[in-house]
């Protein structure tokens, strides 16, 4: 599957919301100044509020670029972030979790709810099937995470997620692990190719793509 990751761009799924306590937040904040350190661009979900405009505004405020992308119905409902590098509207749910495939060599997750996990899994299926081989992981030092990764071992000792999956399920406590996971090559997992088309929504690439 043929990516158009411009550069050291990573994509960063996460809620919407700030939740309840300033761990979260501060765990954003912090991530963001990270990927500047070491020299990364953002590719994240376009909004403004919760963790996604924390996250977005702390690259900005560090001297980094920032790609937010966007459904045109959720422009309004996420309060869409009118001061990024870039901010693509595009036509889908569907597009949207394609073209930040698209832009990013590598994932991270920070906590969030029905939306990220939509996101993250739909990456970790399109890595299961051999679709894409792109690093994906957890950055939870706030132990959000934490029940998740029991699921996962209980999927896997149950029979319906095979051990060598395991490797495409990353956990970070730190945001410096987080980045390093995330921009290194992730291992091959051997999975089993099926007849799917994730880049009919996909926009030609163009120059406009790099940030």
């Amino acid at each position: 599957m043929a990516t158009e990751a411009i550069g050291r761009n990573i994509g960063v799924y996460c809620g919407s919301s700030s939740g309840l306590t300033p761990e979260f937040a501060a765990e954003a904040v912090a991530l963001g100044s990270a990927l500047v350190t070491g020299g990364h661009g953002l590719v994240y979900g376009g909004g403004r509020i919760g963790l996604m405009g924390l996250i977005a505004d702390s690259v900005l405020d560090s001297g980094g670029q920032v790609h937010g992308v966007i459904p045109e119905h959720l422009v309004k409902a996420e309060t869409a972030h009118q001061g990024l590098t870039r901010l693509e509207i595009v036509n889908s749910m569907h597009e949207r979790k394609a073209r930040m495939e698209a832009l990013s060599v590598g994932f991270i997750v920070l906590p969030g709810g029905f939306g990220t996990f939509d996101e993250v899994f739909e990456i970790l299926t399109w890595n299961q099937l051999g679709l894409i081989t792109k690093p994906v992981v957890f950055l939870d030092g706030t132990g959000y995470y934490a029940r998740l990764f029991e699921a996962f071992e209980h999927m896997i000792s149950t029979g319906f997620v095979k051990e060598n999956y395991r490797a495409m399920m990353n956990r970070a406590t730190s945001v410096e692990e987080a980045v390093r996971i995330a921009s290194s090559p992730a291992p091959k997992v051997e999975g089993k190719l099926r007849n799917l088309d994730v880049t009919s929504t996909r926009k030609d690439s163009s120059s406009e793509d790099s940030l």
